[in-house]
């Protein structure tokens, strides 16, 4: 670990020994003459502005020296060279090795300077590799912005600081991973925002004990809650949108924004949260009602539709004369029951395959792929029409919402009472919806306080009614 001396010579040489200077070639260290005093810098190559860098040596070089300090203190050499000589607008005196070091590799520049003692002087001269903030591929909209959060976190912060402009919004830092030292930020309004949730939250990241988040806000995730493998509803809703961002601070939920991703974290998050989408806002309210509507209806049907269809077709004495329509003509070689079971699969592979496609093929490639072995499996008897019919929808309906996560927690549902019903027929559905019930209610979020139906369980008419009805936005009276 780093310890800075009052010795200049040997504070650079505790620097070259914990950075190996000399076996890593994008540590880069250079050491210019300031009159009659020396100093050294030290920054890492691709985190720091070449164009800005050369001017501040340039600045540098054409000074007589280090400056005469006029007060008392070690420090004050330092600090009397940032006051008086640095042009850079971040600039900061420290002394703590274990900090200078985080800074530095966090992108910063480190100078070291002869009159400076036991003190360093950091330069925030950083700029990361970034992509642009382009609209997020999984979270279009018909209308509205057209920006997303990076992988880099101060572009996300600064996205949501352009849209609210309040200075009770709070950016509370942290720093997790004892290795990575990865840069968190929660994200809250003060005053609008539960003050006891997010002390609860802040107590929660700065207790997380961990080498590195290696996958990013997926790592932060699994560490703030209590997985159960069995449970596989999502406990935390994500978006790449500022201005659903933004929304959902002015409603008082709190953000966590981990760097290198781009997905920030909305919580509390409840399971009808992830029913509402940004294409609602955008909209008049009678045209966003519609569409949130279909999207229940669609959704849900994808749960059901299925396992629902499964069980009336071993029943068919159930089924009404005008729903007859609905019992296959044939059934073909294999059980319906593997039938099914097999989409399910298929239907995976296909999507896994479609990620792995050359983006100009994918396209292509899905749909022929889909309707050669779908004509190919009714040919030779694998499959029926029917099958392929509902299991196309409930794939496609999959879309209706952005959550992959909830996506896949309706599909193990979904194969959960077709599994049932094919051992217990109607009381096999029974057990299954209890089962899946149970498992909402029990599901356990961030949020302790909150239930995961709420506002169903505890009952809230109005917040209920808002889920499905787009409220027309209201005009509040200036104070």
């Amino acid at each position: 670990m780093l310890e800075l001396c009052h010795d200049y010579r040997e504070n650079v040489q505790r620097v070259d020994d914990v950075l190996r200077v000399c076996e890593c070639f994008d540590i880069i260290k250079k050491t210019l003459f300031v009159g009659e005093n020396e100093t050294t810098l030290y920054y890492i190559d691709g985190f720091v502005d070449g164009g800005s860098m050369n001017r501040l040596m340039f600045y540098f070089l054409s000074l007589k020296n280090l400056g005469t300090p006029t007060g008392d203190g070690e420090d004050a050499a330092a600090r009397y060279f940032v006051e008086h000589h640095m042009p850079f607008v971040e600039a900061e005196v420290m002394s703590d090795g274990e900090k200078i070091l985080q800074m530095l590799l966090s992108g910063t520049t480190l100078m070291l300077g002869e009159t400076f003692g036991s003190y360093a002087v950091i330069i925030d001269s950083r700029t990361y590799p970034a992509r642009s903030v382009a609209e997020p591929e999984t979270d279009r909209v018909m209308m509205g912005s057209r920006d997303g959060f990076v992988e880099t976190l101060i572009f996300n912060t600064a996205m949501i600081r352009r849209r609210i402009r309040d200075p009770n919004l709070t950016m509370h830092y942290a720093s997790i991973g004892t290795r990575s030292k990865t840069d968190v930020v929660l994200c809250y309004i003060k005053g609008i925002a539960d003050d006891g949730y997010v002390q609860k939250l802040s107590q929660k990241l700065n207790s997380i004990k961990t080498d590195a988040l290696t996958m990013g806000h997926e790592s932060l995730a699994e560490l703030l809650i209590r997985q159960r493998w069995y449970n596989p509803f999502p406990k935390i809703r994500y978006t790449e949108r500022p201005d659903a961002a933004a929304a959902q601070l002015l409603e008082g939920s709190v953000l966590i924004i981990c760097d290198n991703s781009p997905e920030v974290m909305v919580l509390p998050s409840t399971i009808f949260d992830f029913m509402q989408e940004t294409n609602d806002f955008y909209f008049p309210p009678l045209t966003g009602t519609y569409i949130r509507i279909v999207r229940h209806l669609v959704f849900w049907s994808t749960l059901f539709l299925v396992p629902i269809w499964f069980l009336l077709i071993r029943n068919p004495e159930w089924i009404p004369s005008w729903l007859g329509f609905i019992v296959p003509e044939e059934r073909g070689r294999i059980p319906i029951f593997a039938q099914l079971m097999l989409m399910e699969f298929m239907i995976d592979g296909l999507r896994l395959a479609s990620m792995n496609t050359p983006s100009m093929l994918s396209n292509s490639l899905a749909i022929v792929g889909g309707l050669i072995l779908g004509d190919f499996a009714v040919s030779i008897g694998w499959l029926i029409p029917e099958v392929i019919l509902y299991m196309a929808f409930v794939s496609i309906a999959n879309f209706t919402q952005r959550s992959y996560e909830l996506g896949y927690a309706f599909k193990f549902m979904r194969i959960l009472l077709i599994v049932l019903i094919e051992i217990l027929d109607l009381v096999g559905f029974g057990i299954g919806t209890a089962i899946i019930l149970i498992l909402l209610v029990s599901n356990k979020t961030v949020n302790g306080g909150r239930s995961y139906l709420y506002p169903l369980i505890p009952f809230d008419g109005r917040a209920l009614l808002s889920l499905f009805v787009r409220v027309k936005k209201d005009r509040k009276k200036k104070v």
